[in-house]
């Protein structure tokens, strides 16, 4: 029984750090740096405005083309050194014939759909800027996120800028809507603080950019482009980067089902992510920059939802040896779980029928969250998670947003 209190103390402390303990230790941390003048923002040539390209891979996009066009020639930026490539790869909606019909936009264009990276691989090939930014069709970029993403790349030793992803809140109503709306505002903070202790782990696909010279080719199969890409710019020696004044809007997910379906596809690529950047897995080669990935990233995608389903039966046997309705630590703990855990289902139940309690959205969001790990890790050893997006389908817009 002894044994047994061990692994569950682990197994809750391992939980607990891969969501909170985690961000409150990058706090403290942050909060001692600055103590000792450490961690000051880079000024750098304040007269440094590069050319930049931004690059969309889109796949049938007719819906958003003309908007995305004029929301990226609206931003405030020189629009002289701007370049809009697209790439059409697999569209057969009319989109690359659209596009053409706009000026000074590059639209690059084969009728085979092979996935966004390849897409992205094929594409890069005509980027002749020194920075290049990426975003989706289907997102509106803040007036000024260019000119915040160029700011960061005064400092030399920046390989990566992540921009910021944010919802639209008039689907914060919803479970989809306010679960990730509320994951983001935290990942939001996470991430400054990621930034100011030493690199982001990982870019948001929806705006990041790159120094064009920092990249590689990633394998074809690739389901997490952006997080591949701006990792391995970072095992180069080069940070990742975050400014939350650059941004992508998007509308969330329609509803949970959308939701899960796609962080289904997200767990499976973050499997396969972890695998491939086995090598970041070295304290003793990457530093801080391994101990940021194994916290924020690694525990999240492998460990921890293991571990929260272990410690159902755990704490359960441990419930039962001291009385199952005593004031003990383990039985409280228990059905502190299962009051969890039944307000994840009631949560479901409701949004079923379109009955909402934001109380619920958390704990059903966060069960939402780890059931995807297992399924995507089901897809993963079965490889039949396709490297295309099937795209889901996304709620209503409003003026509001939600970081």
């Amino acid at each position: 029984m002894e044994a047994l209190k061990i692994i569950f103390w682990i197994a809750l402390f391992i939980i607990f750090y891969s969501y909170l303990g985690y961000g409150i230790l990058l706090f403290v941390i942050i909060k001692i740096r600055r103590l000792f003048g450490l961690g000051k923002p880079f000024t750098g040539n304040e007269d440094y405005e590069p050319e930049v390209t931004l690059f969309v891979a889109a796949y049938n996009e007719k819906d958003y083309l003309d908007e995305k066009v004029s929301n990226s020639k609206s931003l405030n930026y020189p629009q002289n050194k701007v370049t809009q490539l697209w790439v059409t790869d697999g569209s057969d909606d009319g989109t690359p014939e659209l596009l053409k019909k706009h000026k000074d936009v590059s639209v690059i264009h084969s009728p085979e759909r092979a996935g966004k990276i390849a897409a992205m691989n094929r594409g890069m090939k005509y980027v002749k800027t020194p920075i290049v930014i990426f975003s989706d069709g289907n997102t509106n970029l803040g007036k000024n996120s260019i000119k915040e993403i160029v700011r960061l790349f005064r400092n030399p030793k920046v390989g990566c800028v992540s921009g910021e992803k944010r919802i639209y809140s008039k689907d914060a109503d919803s479970a989809a809507g306010a679960g990730e709306g509320m994951y983001w505002k935290y990942e939001s903070q996470l991430k400054k603080w990621d930034a100011e202790l030493y690199s982001v782990v990982g870019a948001a696909g929806e705006l990041f950019a790159i120094r064009t010279e920092l990249w590689q080719e990633v394998e074809k199969d690739t389901l997490l482009d952006d997080f591949m890409i701006s990792l391995r710019v970072a095992m180069k020696g080069n940070t990742i980067q975050y400014n939350p004044d650059a941004y992508a809007i998007e509308n969330a997910s329609a509803n949970v089902k959308e939701e899960l379906k796609r962080k289904i596809r997200i767990s499976a690529g973050g499997i396969q992510s972890v695998v491939r950047l086995a090598p970041l897995l070295n304290f003793f080669k990457y530093g801080t920059l391994s101990f940021q990935y194994i916290s924020h990233r690694v525990l999240r995608w492998t460990l921890t939802p293991l571990l929260l389903l272990l410690l159902i039966p755990i704490n359960l046997i441990l419930a039962l040896n001291e009385g199952l309705v005593s004031l003990g630590v383990f039985s409280f703990l228990f059905w502190g779980q299962v009051i969890f855990y039944a307000a994840a289902l009631l949560g479901w139940f409701l949004e079923n029928r379109q009955i909402r309690l934001k109380i619920l959205f958390i704990p059903y969001y966060f069960f939402i969250m780890n059931l995807s790990v297992f399924l995507g890790f089901g897809r993963y050893l079965k490889g039949n998670q396709s490297v295309n997006w099937e795209r889901a389908k996304r709620g209503g817009a409003s003026a509001e947003v939600v970081a």
